[in-house]
């Protein structure tokens, strides 16, 4: 019997995906009770979600809130959301012991702990759990919240895993919270669109030790597939990845 396809109209939770502890089921639900309060659905590509073993999701990380509409989406696709999160966040009192009871994976910027990360990572890969990834490892610089260039973290991952790259196209967080613009969270229920797509094709690389080179054509695919994804829901042509580094480049010539 075939499964329905799982779109915009579905509410309940999939069956068949990862069985969760009853702890992590509570907070779940609670995000998932805040997320129906903030937002009005668009949802679509569930089905590129597998129900079983790894996979690696990516999504364009543009605002505070966006993990949040994502751990909803991901959740009710069956699976049990683990992020890769930013280790002060678990420095919070409170916050930081909860977060790291429901299985998020810490990593320090630039640091030696960053490989402990994506060896972490692996290990979660090869139990066949998924794995959650903004491949940039921070906030969009790009200035109308375009996709920027990643780190090749991700490329390393998927080409030592195997493990299909999934990527998840989100917009509308910023009706909800837009810290460059106000700090204020907006109530009442806005407009947002979340949207799995198919693994990104990396056959080209697959078998073979990659170069640097390699490493960073990989992880500019995994990003163009985001870029490619965000402009059909935005309904906008996606300019060229944006290169934070060129653009600082760029600013200190000018103000020479």
């Amino acid at each position: 019997m075939t499964e329905p396809r799982p779109e915009a109209q579905y509410t309940f939770r999939r069956r068949g995906g990862d069985a969760l502890r009853p702890d992590v089921r509570v907070y779940a639900n609670l995000v998932k009770g805040g997320m129906l309060g903030l937002t009005k659905r668009s949802w679509s590509g569930m089905e590129h979600v597998p129900l079983k073993g790894p996979a690696i999701l990516v999504w364009n990380h543009y605002s505070d809130i966006d993990p949040l509409l994502v751990v909803h989406y991901v959740y009710n696709a069956g699976r049990h959301p683990r992020f890769l999160l930013k280790e002060s966040i678990l420095r919070i009192p409170l916050v930081g012991p909860l977060v790291r009871s429901t299985g998020q994976i810490p990593v320090k910027r630039g640091s030696a702990e960053a490989a402990d990360s994506l060896r972490t990572l692996e290990r979660e890969l090869a139990q066949g759990h998924v794995v959650i990834m903004s491949p940039e490892g921070t906030v969009t610089k790009e200035p109308d919240r375009w996709p920027m260039r990643g780190k090749t973290g991700i490329a390393r991952l998927a080409l030592d895993s195997g493990a299909p790259v999934i990527p998840i196209v989100q917009w509308g967080a910023l009706g909800i919270h837009d810290r460059r613009r106000d700090p204020k969270f907006k109530l009442g229920r806005k407009p947002v669109t979340v949207a799995a797509l198919p693994a990104v094709d990396l056959s080209p690389w697959e078998g073979k030790e990659p170069t640097r080179e390699d490493l960073a054509a990989v992880t500019d695919r995994i990003m163009e597939a985001l870029r490619a994804g965000l402009a059909e829901i935005r309904g906008q042509e996606a300019p060229p990845l944006f290169d934070p580094r060129q653009h600082r480049s760029e600013e200190s010539e000018s103000s020479e």
